[in-house]
């Protein structure tokens, strides 16, 4: 599917949770890796504000792209943001969201 580049260039971004292990599988603890660079891949909960209007979204990003420390409250600037769609079929049930994906995050703004 295709993505589409999203524009944080005028917004204000902060972390709002700490990174987490992104897991292929929660039974077997199998953690997701980036395909390209294989890095283990995390979820960061971002805060992104932009013409008045604030969103909580959860970002995909390769701990490669991670600066260390990074908690909480942290002003943040998000490299190669991504949105793409997607849609599963499990146990009968058809799910669909909106997935993030960034190369990087940078403290400060």
């Amino acid at each position: 599917m295709p993505s589409f580049k999203v524009d944080t260039s005028t917004a204000v971004v902060f972390v709002a949770t700490a990174p987490v292990p992104k897991l292929v599988s929660k039974q077997t603890g199998e953690r997701a890796m980036d395909r390209e660079t294989n890095a283990p891949l995390s979820t960061v909960g971002l805060l992104i504000s932009d013409e008045g209007e604030g969103n909580l979204y959860q970002v995909t990003v390769p701990e490669t792209g991670l600066p260390e420390g990074l908690m909480p409250g942290m002003p943040v600037s998000v490299i190669g943001l991504k949105a793409r769609d997607w849609e599963n079929t499990s146990n009968g049930q058809t799910r669909h969201g909106i997935a993030f994906r960034a190369v990087a995050l940078t403290v400060g703004v």
